[in-house]
């Protein structure tokens, strides 16, 4: 008689003859997830079983065990996870849990990444790297059936386990020696609480399920060396800590698309560079801090930062994406102020003092403007469709963050300006001299595009002009603008 072919209904079977039954929905991800192995098996040489009942037992069932026999932590990172095992079949098994995969071969992290798009996981991101003492973002657990010793991967964890926190290790019978070198390397800090010797189903396959309970921190510092085992270590980190690996992290991708307008407009925040920008809105604006980035190695968020900003640290590689000016120091993820709507048809006790109308297409000349915009007192700013987006990158790097404070709202082409009450102020080379002229109480303030100027339409309006030498052309957009703006602050 034939062997019967693979199936799912053969895999629910086996599941449930083996003591780890799961429901439809579940087999039908763990059935597609098999799928996924097999092909990717062929280039990627992932696994050496090819036996289908034999991959259901030592792979999907040893891998549900731990969950029988332990209570998983959460969240829960799976440290050389491999191709995904044990995290991806426990993820199918308790979608509930919050876990990180691990891996250092960036074909499989991108193996894993297309088996999370595919099967629809939730709440699982793919670490592409080595875990060291360096990753400390806060796990409730760490497991791993890689083939480690037992000290080395206590080592390994120690600045993402805080007190409670467990490893739970799959291993062979024969581990008395590393148990024995554990207690002595790590037993003021690390307790044995379980220690589960089984026997796969229906096979004479031993494994030892260890479960070590973080029992003690110690405040010290610790060598550099991070495969040794340190005689001192340091505290884990209190702070939300996200460790960033992979192109397809959610916070990488936010942090790339906050390169560019669009980002920043559908996240609703800012990056932030430069040691003292970073400084001057640390002194004056951490309540904006939503996110410290660092490289791997980049210094912790100072106590100014608020306790609920995440710290992003970043690989190398995505780090040098994220720096995009190079400047090597930690960069602020910041929220930005909303940008309102205007009616600029309104008369001077809806809009007094001084409102400035930014056509700017440069994000330098409107991060410069607005910065002078800060400096004399604006009271509002009015972004016209033209301009570029006022919390760019390099918008924020050019006016610092004082400009996150001005009073913004959004308005119309520079072509569609309505009628307005107030006087409208127009800057213009063949204007009235800005010495002699008498400023309104109210008025907007309009300065020309950067190039082109004034549109055609605004050719006969009243124009107020900045004397400058003759073989001198023109001045810079923006610097004609704060000469403006310091002339009326003077008034």
């Amino acid at each position: 008689m034939a062997p019967e072919r693979p199936s799912p209904q053969l895999l629910k079977r086996l599941l449930a003859r083996w003591g780890c039954p799961l429901d439809d929905r579940k087999i039908d991800l763990l059935w597609r997830y098999h799928g996924m192995l097999r092909a990717a098996n062929v280039e990627l040489n992932m696994t050496r079983i090819h036996n289908f009942e034999a991959m259901v037992l030592k792979h999907y069932v040893d891998c549900l065990l731990p969950d029988k026999l332990t209570k998983l932590p959460s969240p829960l990172l799976d440290m050389g996870t491999g191709p995904g095992l044990p995290g991806i079949v426990l993820k199918i098994a308790r979608p509930e849990i919050p876990m990180i995969l691990a891996d250092t071969r960036a074909a499989r992290c991108k193996f894993l990444e297309d088996v999370v798009a595919e099967l629809g996981l939730g709440e699982i991101e793919i670490f592409s790297g080595k875990i060291t003492p360096k990753f400390v973002q806060p796990m409730g657990g760490v497991i791993t059936r890689a083939v480690a010793d037992v000290p080395e991967t206590l080592n390994r964890v120690r600045n993402c386990l805080g007190l409670g926190g467990r490893l739970i290790l799959m291993k062979g019978p024969d581990c008395d020696d590393e148990i024995a070198e554990a207690k002595a390397t790590f037993g003021d800090r690390f307790a044995l609480v379980e220690d589960h010797a089984y026997t796969l189903p229906e096979s004479t396959n031993h494994r030892r399920l260890l479960v070590y309970e973080r029992i003690a921190i110690e405040t010290d510092s610790h060598t550099d060396d991070d495969d040794a085992a340190p005689e001192r270590e340091v505290v884990a980190f209190s702070r939300p800590v996200r460790e960033i690996a992979s192109e397809t992290n959610p916070n990488f991708r936010s942090c790339s698309d906050l390169q560019q307008g669009r980002g920043i407009r559908k996240h609703g925040l800012a990056l932030l560079s430069g040691r003292k920008l970073v400084e001057e809105i640390l002194r004056n604006d951490p309540e904006r801090i939503e996110a410290w980035l660092t490289d791997r190695d980049g210094p912790a968020p100072p106590p100014e930062c608020p306790a609920n900003a995440l710290w992003l640290r970043f690989s190398r590689p995505l780090w040098e994406q994220i720096d995009q000016f190079g400047t090597g120091h930690p960069i602020v993820r910041v929220r930005t102020p909303e940008i309102g709507s205007i009616d600029l048809t309104a008369g001077p006790a809806e809009l007094p003092g001084c409102t400035l109308a930014i056509p700017f297409q440069d994000p330098e000349n409107v991060g410069a403007v607005l910065r002078s915009a800060a400096a004399f007192g604006v009271d509002r700013v009015v972004f016209l469709k033209e301009s570029a987006h006022p919390y760019h990158p390099k918008s924020l790097r050019s006016g610092g963050p004082a400009i996150l404070r001005i009073p913004a709202f959004s308005g119309p082409s520079i072509r569609d300006l309505p009628e307005m009450k107030l006087p409208l102020v127009v800057l213009g080379a063949d204007g009235t001299d800005i010495r002699s002229y008498d400023w309104p109480a109210s008025f907007v303030l309009l300065p020309g595009v950067e190039g082109p100027g004034l549109p055609a339409e605004l050719a006969d309006v009243g124009k107020v002009g900045i004397p400058i030498a003759d073989e001198v052309e023109s001045l810079n957009a923006n610097v004609a603008t704060a000469i403006a703006l310091f002339a009326w602050n003077s008034r």
